[in-house]
């Protein structure tokens, strides 16, 4: 599978597939914030010093504080996708229920360690009846989302037959009223933050595993004594302290998404799903249509399971806006 397939981010593949396309490309392919947080001078400590045990303390405060969560609860790591692919070592359980479609790491991660995976339209129905229900909220890549009372119900029945109720919130800062980060450290949950993708600041890697204290010992373990960089907890702590930017910067996102849809709609494409950082559309000309794109310097997310969808991030200005707007109405 190649790497667009796989995750979308490629744009150093793209160039060289399409090396007569356009320039500057328009990156589309991945729901993160095009208007990242802005990052001022940082001390030098924070680059030239071991990360100390104050400065991820910091950050651990100010995480909780932004996502509601109880601050013993929560552990920052290095960005979610490392703590998707560590967690099948700390818990197997023999089966697994997620939704279909989701983020296509889960299923490899809990495979890998040879459980039984169910993959289903509706896996809240899977409530009780599996060791591990895992679910994004919001979804990835529909953007469909999971009111709090079911997944409190889900969670339920999970720690009724010992199981676990894993809950991704890799997008929850678009709608923190989503969240189950305020009932972190109760029995059979466990929850996954990202932070780069609201903040805008993927390359950072920073995000967190919240849940019970034997859950975050050995996540700890495996992650090292110094897992998260200096820069990234300064930053982190920064940014989740800024609620005003936070605020602001949520109604941008949903006014940028309004303008995409338009220029979606407008175009003739069917709107199936998404979020305020990205949406989702249907064709049957998708495959086409993503190699037009990518001729003029446009990359998309497309699906190798599913030809006929597309994932578009927002455009980060109106000349991008106006470049996407051109090349679907071709």
């Amino acid at each position: 599978m190649t790497d667009d397939l796989l995750h979308g981010g490629a744009l150093d593949r793209m160039q060289i597939a399409y090396p007569n396309a356009p320039t500057p490309w328009v990156d589309l392919s991945t729901g993160i914030n095009p208007w990242p947080y802005p990052v001022g001078a940082l001390p030098p400590s924070a680059w030239q010093h071991l990360p100390t045990a104050a400065a991820m303390q910091a950050c651990r405060a100010a995480m909780a504080h932004a996502i509601g969560a109880p601050e013993s609860a929560v552990l920052p790591a290095p960005g979610s996708e490392l703590l998707i692919r560590l967690l099948p070592t700390i818990i197997a359980p023999r089966t697994v229920a997620l939704a279909s479609p989701t983020y296509g790491d889960h299923a490899r991660a809990w495979r890998a360690i040879g459980a039984d995976v169910t993959e289903t339209t509706d896996p809240l129905a899977e409530a009780g009846k599996v060791d591990a229900l895992v679910l994004c909220n919001p979804n990835n890549p529909d953007g469909a989302t999971l009111e709090r009372s079911h997944l409190e119900y889900a969670l339920t029945r999970q720690a009724a037959r010992n199981g676990w109720l894993i809950v991704d919130e890799a997008y929850a800062d678009i709608s923190p009223a989503l969240s189950l980060a305020p009932l972190a450290g109760v029995e059979s949950l466990i929850i996954l933050r990202s932070f780069g993708k609201f903040y805008g600041l993927a390359g950072l890697r920073l995000g967190a595993l919240l849940g019970q204290p034997a859950i975050l010992e050995s996540m700890s373990e495996r992650l090292g004594v110094w897992p998260v960089s200096g820069p990234a907890l300064a930053i982190g702590a920064q940014a989740y302290t800024d609620g005003l930017w936070q605020a602001e910067i949520r109604d941008h996102l949903a006014a940028a998404r309004r303008r995409l849809d338009k220029i979606l709609l407008d175009s003739g494409l069917w709107l199936v799903g998404g979020t305020d950082l990205f949406r989702l559309v249907k064709t049957d000309q998708a495959p086409q249509l993503w190699h037009r794109l990518a001729e003029v310097g446009i990359y998309v997310r497309r699906f190798g399971y599913a030809p006929d969808l597309l994932r578009i991030g927002l455009p980060s200005n109106a000349a991008a806006e106006n470049r996407l707007a051109a090349a679907l109405s071709l």
